[in-house]
């Protein structure tokens, strides 16, 4: 089968969290036989901190604007089985424009920011799709699960929404010696969004003040350089992918911080869970809707809906903290791996070629 996608980034993991999640997905694709292409528009700040401009398991294309690249891009799809168009893709709306009039590929869109798209659509557009162009899709995969997905078929008229949630590359993503660099009580990685700034302020900065004597690690881009840090706390603008595991491998606990606009509407466990998970690290999460569904929290992973609780879990005995982080581990090599999203993937496209063919037949 061949597959081609028009996504953000694959190459550049800085600032978002769609890069790491794609290249599970697609080396498992790779493994399965499948042929992928990528389509990626060469923005300057993913160019300057670039993991890889080619790989193995997927064919890389960096074009400079769609203008550049429209004719042979519409020409690869002549000979796709599948298209996807993604979310935060540059010029999105214009370039599902063209290539929803390519016939033959089954059309699909991967939303990997779904209740930030459907916002961005209430109060308006959003610059990667359209109110009009979600109907035309023949499946709407999306980050985020529950309710929204019922909001789509219902509200927005997509003809069939089923969840593609993020997952982890086993295979990268193993516990590793402790790096002194990274090594604290609390590690925390992510992007500045204003919507999170709330939660962060309360698990992660009131607990680094009141742990004067303990080191809290922060890795993110794009925080304002006007803002005043505890002085035990370390920061790291950008992590490359290479250093994931050592990150998360050095940190006694570490953090995970959802967008309120996630949260909102449940369903919308974030890679960096899986990835964390995956290297044995202790989890301290705040809550939403459907969590249980992912880890059982308790035993699997650990809650907080304030700075209180943070303190208490990072006070707990060391093999308690182990134990979670074991059972989390082995539930997420059992079902949120970058093999398991792409048989999810490959079931739901099987079921369009099968409803395609029954009603051609009848």
């Amino acid at each position: 089968m061949k597959i081609t996608i028009f996504g953000l980034a694959l190459s550049s993991s800085w600032g978002n969290g769609h890069a790491t999640p794609y290249r599970a997905i697609l080396k498992a694709l790779h493994r399965r036989g499948h042929t992928v292409r990528f389509y990626e528009k060469d923005l300057p700040f993913y160019a300057s901190r670039r993991d890889f401009t080619r790989c193995s398991y997927c064919d890389l294309i960096l074009y400079r604007s769609w203008d550049e690249i429209r004719d042979r891009a519409l020409g690869d799809l002549r000979d796709s089985d599948v298209v996807v168009n993604a979310s935060y893709c540059p010029e999105g709306a214009r370039i599902i424009d063209d290539v929803l009039n390519v016939t033959g590929p089954a059309h699909l869109f991967y939303d990997l920011d779904t209740p930030i798209t459907l916002a961005g659509l209430r109060q308006g557009e959003v610059e990667y799709l359209r109110r009009d162009q979600i109907p035309e899709f023949a499946l709407y995969l999306s980050f985020t699960g529950g309710s929204i997905l019922h909001e789509l078929e219902s509200e927005w008229h997509a003809r069939a929404a089923r969840p593609l949630y993020g997952c982890v590359d086993p295979e990268l993503y193993v516990r590793v010696a402790p790096r002194p660099a990274f090594e604290c009580s609390l590690s925390y990685m992510g992007t500045y969004a204003a919507d999170r700034q709330h939660n962060l302020e309360a698990l992660f900065v009131e607990p680094a003040r009141r742990l004067s004597d303990q080191v809290f690690v922060l890795a993110g881009a794009l925080y304002p350089r006007e803002w005043q840090w505890p002085a035990n706390v370390r920061r790291f603008d950008h992590i490359a992918p290479a250093d994931h595991t050592a990150f998360y491998s050095s940190a006694r606990a570490t953090l995970n911080l959802t967008r309120a606009g996630m949260a909102r509407t449940g369903y919308c466990p974030s890679g960096r869970f899986f990835e964390a998970a995956a290297c044995g690290t202790p989890i301290v999460s705040d809550d939403f809707d459907g969590l249980e569904t992912f880890f059982t929290p308790g035993e699997e992973i650990m809650l907080a809906a304030g700075t209180d609780d943070v303190l208490r879990w990072l006070a707990a005995p060391a093999p308690e903290l182990a134990a979670i982080a074991e059972r989390a581990r082995r539930r997420t090599l059992l079902h949120h791996t970058g093999d398991g999203r792409a048989e999810q993937l490959l079931g739901y496209i099987a079921e369009l070629t099968n409803a395609i063919a029954a009603s051609e037949v009848a």
